[in-house]
């Protein structure tokens, strides 16, 4: 009689945990691979349903796709996998870089280049003062702190392009002074270190007709290894204020 009550326990529970699994399967709308769970562990179910939803939360597929800024400045697409084709990749042309000409709205497209450290510049950044990309509407945030900065594309450490309206937008201080700028310190200190190539693209990413780029897709991959291999969206904010991303006026979050 015990050991048929046992039976009947296990067969209980085991289906309670697959109708569990199966709703959760339908609620994260089929993203849960059920093979992986174990039918008499219910925190496998737990397990599995925690780390997909962080994938998610962290990787995205396409720019359409990205969520509005949360907490996290970065998050990948792609899982990380630059969009590059083959040709994309190819060293025919050596070193070089080209800039998208401005739309209808005088605001940048993406900008790309076969990076090399010969094409760093041995001299000083130039003045970009008299450049006005869209949305430009300056606020100081506070002591010798601006809310804005007129942000490259390509950064001036890798090819020395300055005053050049195809490559500059209105960044935040937050964007420009934190990941993108990390992002290319990184990437400068490997062609340098290895004489190595990278080809980079950057693409603003402007809603409709928006001043104002909600963030910039980054995509990096190193030709002769893969030490180098990004493919995040910078989301273009700054902590404690809101923009209007439509003209580029901005005040204080309450």
């Amino acid at each position: 009689m015990g050991k048929k009550s046992n039976k009947n326990s296990k067969k209980a529970k085991r289906l309670f945990f697959t109708l569990i699994a199966l709703i959760v399967f339908t609620a994260s709308a089929g993203q849960i691979d059920l093979a992986q769970v174990d039918w008499d562990d219910p925190a496998s179910i737990v397990a599995i349903f925690s780390t997909n939803e962080k994938n998610q939360l962290e990787n995205y597929d396409k720019l359409s796709s990205l969520p509005a800024y949360s907490d996290d400045s970065v998050v990948s697409l792609n899982e990380n996998q630059p969009f590059f084709s083959e040709e994309d990749l190819s060293l025919t042309k050596k070193n070089w870089q080209s800039f998208s000409n401005l739309d209808q709205f005088n605001r940048v497209g993406a900008a790309n280049a076969m990076l090399h450290k010969d094409m760093m510049p041995q001299k000083k950044r130039e003045d970009i003062s008299q450049v006005y990309p869209t949305g430009w509407k300056q606020k100081k945030i506070k002591e010798d702190v601006w809310l804005y900065n007129r942000s490259h594309l390509i950064g001036h450490q890798f090819t020395g392009e300055d005053v050049n309206w195809k490559n500059l937008f209105t960044g935040t201080q937050q964007m420009n002074q934190g990941p993108m700028k990390e992002y290319e310190e990184k990437i400068a200190a490997y062609l340098k270190e290895t004489g190595h190539h990278v080809r980079y693209r950057v693409t603003p990413y402007f809603k409709d007709n928006e001043l104002v780029a909600r963030g910039v897709e980054l995509e990096a991959q190193s030709i002769e290894d893969d030490r180098i291999q990004l493919n995040i969206f910078i989301y273009n904010v700054q902590n404690g204020y809101q923009i209007n991303y439509l003209d580029g006026s901005s005040k204080k979050s309450s």
